[in-house]
């Protein structure tokens, strides 16, 4: 396990003290980094499926190799999330050449997620599903709206790709959803679904686990009544108090917390 910069402090869960890590983890070197994300992506995994995110062969998370920026580590085509364990990861580059791993890769994450990483050096980590709340939401073609506080993480840090042109099969159309994309955490794929980057696995996968959340709570709120939009700047200082990348990473340490003493085979 990496080290962290400060020894956290403890807290009582299930009436043991258990350390929480209240700092970003600091690594000694580039193999105990690069385990320490896959560790990361194969939970993120985990926890998808557990939530139901998974949809046959389709949905992807990537994680940036720490020593090779032009690589990154995803899920095997065609093996559920539910069953993904750290020794099944794959590790392609931006050309497309498998460098790590006996499984094929899904074409679709290659062409959306290389493209995404190319454009965003600051990104280590992307995900992707075809989450049921995500991709029905996705067929309005419009933003989400500031109506609950969890929705504030995303105000005026989301864009709409608004456009569908089938399966992404192609590297020119990954790059016209990284462009659309731009400096924002997530994006709604109109008719398709949902894309959150951030700078761990771990921000990443949780704004995609509270965008999904949040898009649930829109559906809802819509479909018994108009709801409340909370104004422009308490949103914004929203945003700055639980959409920020400190806020995302830490939010999701409790499932990771979770999701490793039910599923300890994970990290095989």
């Amino acid at each position: 396990m990496p080290e962290l910069m400060q020894e956290p402090d403890s807290t009582l869960i299930a009436g043991r003290a258990k350390p929480i890590p209240y700092e970003f983890p600091e690594f000694d070197n580039v193999e105990s980094e690069r385990l320490h994300r896959k560790q990361r992506l194969a939970a993120a995994f985990r926890l998808f499926g557990r939530f139901g995110f998974g949809e046959g062969v389709a949905g992807h998370i990537t994680v940036r190799d720490p020593e090779f920026p032009d690589r990154f580590w995803l899920n095997p085509f065609g093996v559920d999330f539910r069953l993904i364990t750290v020794s099944d990861l794959v590790c392609v580059d931006h050309d497309g050449v498998i460098v790590v791993g006996d499984y094929a890769i899904n074409q679709a994450a290659f062409a959306i997620h290389s493209q995404v990483h190319a454009a965003r050096p600051d990104v280590v980590a992307a995900a992707h599903t075809h989450s049921v709340y995500g991709k029905a939401f996705s067929s309005l073609g419009r933003l989400l709206d500031p109506i609950t506080q969890d929705s504030c993480a995303f105000f005026e840090d989301h864009v709409l790709f608004d456009d569908f042109t089938g399966v992404v099969l192609d590297t020119s159309e990954g790059r016209r959803i990284a462009d659309g994309l731009g400096e924002h955490k997530a994006a709604i794929l109109r008719n398709h679904g949902l894309l959150t980057v951030g700078h761990s696995v771990d921000e990443a996968a949780w704004w995609y686990i509270t965008m999904e959340r949040t898009c649930q709570a829109q559906l809802l709120a819509m479909a018994a009544g108009e709801p409340i939009h909370i104004d422009d700047a308490a949103a914004r200082l929203t945003r700055e108090q639980v959409g920020s990348h400190f806020a995302g990473w830490f939010s999701f340490q409790p499932l990771h917390s979770v999701i490793l003493r039910d599923e300890p085979e994970l990290l095989e």
